[in-house]
């Protein structure tokens, strides 16, 4: 590159410098990594100025070299490997979960008389709106929200009574457990 050429790449750096710091803080949200990525797109361009034939294109030649070099930065940060000290737990989702979760759903909307039933699945399942369920079950709007009050704690506190069962039939097992293993020993 020619004296002339440094020096002219030198004034356009002094010029321009704050206004494409900015550019590179939009592209960078740390400001020491902003710099960084300035000051390696300035020398990238160092190497080409003589071949910007039209210097007045030199913000956008320069910001796109900010671009390519984050993106690089960013695929070279992507691949790295992070240590740690445990591995995670690996868990395969399988879907039995949902199977029992709508399987217990399944049961416990039999404690339900027909018609409350009717407006939690009309309502939650097929999720329409309280007079879309009202017409389809040919009742009013306000018979429709008291029944659906009425049914939702009615499942609630038949939730409740079986979580507390579960409980129980659970410390009755491990009490059980327990027992044996005084007797065998």
């Amino acid at each position: 590159m020619a004296q002339g050429e440094v020096l002219e790449f030198e004034e356009y750096v002094r010029t321009r410098q704050d206004a494409l710091l900015r550019s590179a803080r939009r592209l960078v949200p740390d400001p020491v990594d902003a710099q960084d990525l300035l000051q390696t797109a300035l020398a990238r361009t160092y190497g080409r100025w003589d071949g910007i034939a039209d210097k007045t294109l030199a913000d956008a030649y320069l910001r796109r070299v900010m671009i390519n070099t984050r993106t690089e930065w960013w695929r070279a940060r992507k691949l790295e490997e992070v240590p740690t000290e445990q591995l995670p737990d690996a868990r395969v989702e399988d879907g039995s979960e949902q199977r029992a979760d709508r399987a217990l759903l399944m049961d416990v909307l039999k404690v339900l008389a027909p018609k409350q039933r009717s407006v939690v699945v009309l309502r939650h399942w097929e999720q329409m709106s309280t007079e879309e369920t009202a017409a389809a079950l040919g009742m009013s709007a306000g018979t429709v929200k008291s029944t659906l009050h009425r049914a939702l704690a009615r499942l609630r506190q038949e939730l409740e009574s079986r979580e507390l069962d579960f409980r129980a039939l659970e410390r009755g097992y491990t009490g059980e457990v327990k027992g044996r293993e005084r007797c065998a020993a």
